[in-house]
């Protein structure tokens, strides 16, 4: 069996063991709240064969690698694994003509976002710019587009891939189909992706912000949301998010300490009909915030502002099977300290139909998606908002179904609660014949 020494010789990229100077920064996953303090080393390779070296290496020295890129979707569970950052992989290359975009693991939605502009292209991509696009879209991906195009793994034409022995390969759905499916959406157990093709879609006209009230207004505010989401076509998407600003000096005055309720939309469209649209809006008093307007494809990420840098937090998500006045209630009354955020998000349209095209991102018939969210800037507070969590879930359980997008799991949780039935068992009878031995370790392993 290889030992350590034997590794980092045979590596191109940095390796970095327990002990050296910079070991602790590098395992850190985007999310400080998981503990990843476990993995036997933290490598990062130069280029795909640097990467393909790792798993070669990593399968004779009877080892699982975990790959990330920036540690998004990091969970619990790595002890001795060999975490693969993927941050230096990170070419992004846009075939116009083609409307094919092929992008590193490494490379962050906004890269992505910006190269496509360039061609007046855009990509299926979500709320915040600095998620890989790839670990996005090997979860299935929840795109502000999503309503009209449905997921984003649903783009994915072909992947470069290190399978289990550490051999390169190109999968597409002709030349390895159970893989190609697997792939798409059901996170990354099956092989190691070195880069996506990804189909790029022409950049549309596009309207959006962000509108924000004092929490008071949130009750006028979801009935409009309610509203405006009972019959809003695909080109539509609104989410409603009620927010408790911290009293952070780097804020606006306005925004320090509030607590407030927010509605964040895209339109794919002009501004006209985009404001005619959530016109409904504009009759609540006391708005102190609306950046709506025309925005380029690759601005999306202005809209939530989402934070930018590594934090520490909990989240829950949960998909809804309606949004009626006891469901209404119970949201109003699910905000407030420990919690920074509960959000519900708009699904339907193309989410809500089977795909012609194979993935294991399947659809999602139900209407909408809740997401509560916790920040522990030290851990006494994690008790109390794992505590929230399960009072919520408890309340919320006859207006769920148990599952939740691949995306959405947190810290802890299994990757089962994402697929139903026939597509976990297809899915965990696709690991156990691609990787027998274990040599990849996703976030939430479908084994789990």
């Amino acid at each position: 069996m290889l030992g350590m020494d034997d590794f980092s010789k045979s590596i191109r990229g940095r390796v970095l063991r327990p002990g050296d100077d910079d070991f602790a920064a590098a395992l850190q996953p985007w999310n400080r709240a998981v503990d990843q303090s476990g993995v036997r080393a933290v490598v990062t390779p130069e280029d795909a064969d640097d990467a393909a070296a790792v798993v070669r290496h990593a399968r004779l020295a009877g080892l699982s690698v975990a790959a990330q890129a920036g540690g998004h979707g990091a969970s619990a569970g790595l002890n001795g694994e060999i975490l693969l950052r993927t941050s230096r992989l990170r070419e992004v290359r846009v075939r116009p003509d083609e409307r094919i975009a092929r992008v590193e693991a490494g490379a962050l939605w906004g890269e992505v976002l910006q190269a496509a502009a360039k061609h007046g292209l855009t990509g299926l991509a979500g709320s915040s710019p600095v998620v890989s696009a790839t670990g996005f879209l090997l979860g299935g991906g929840l795109s502000w587009y999503s309503r009209k195009h449905g997921f984003g793994a649903g783009s994915v034409r072909a992947l470069d891939v290190v399978d289990a022995d550490g051999v390169r390969a190109r999968v597409t759905a002709d030349s390895d189909p159970e893989l190609f499916w697997a792939l798409r959406g059901g996170g990354g157990d099956f092989a190691l992706v070195t880069a996506v093709e990804i189909d790029l879609f022409p950049a549309p006209a596009l309207y959006g912000g962000r509108q924000l009230w004092p929490a008071t207004q949130a009750p006028a505010v979801l009935d409009a949301f309610r509203q405006v989401t009972a019959s809003a076509p695909e080109e539509l998407t609104v989410w409603f998010t009620q927010i408790q600003f911290p009293p952070f000096p780097e804020l606006p005055a306005p925004l320090r300490g509030l607590a407030a309720v927010a509605v964040d939309l895209t339109f794919l469209g002009g501004e006209a009909d985009g404001r005619a649209l959530s016109a409904v809006f504009d009759a609540i008093p006391g708005r102190i915030l609306d950046t709506r307007g025309m925005l380029k494809p690759d601005e999306i990420g202005t809209i939530c502002n989402e934070p930018t840098e590594p934090g520490a937090a909990l989240m829950r998500g949960h998909l809804l099977t309606s949004l009626d006045d006891e469901v209404a209630a119970a949201v109003l009354g699910a905000a407030g300290p420990p919690l920074v955020s509960v959000q519900v998000r708009h699904l339907g349209g193309a989410l809500s139909r089977p795909s012609a095209a194979p993935g294991a991102f399947g659809h999602l018939a139900e209407p909408y998606l809740m997401g509560m969210l916790g920040v522990v800037p030290v851990p006494e507070v994690a008790d109390a908002v794992r505590a929230r969590h399960a009072e919520l879930e408890r309340l919320f359980a006859p207006h769920t179904t148990g599952r939740k997008p691949f995306t959405y799991l947190s810290y802890g949780e299994k990757a089962g609660a994402a697929f139903p039935a026939d597509a976990l068992a297809r899915l965990r009878d696709i690991k156990r014949g691609r990787d027998p031995h274990g040599v990849f370790r996703s976030n939430h392993s479908v084994l789990d």
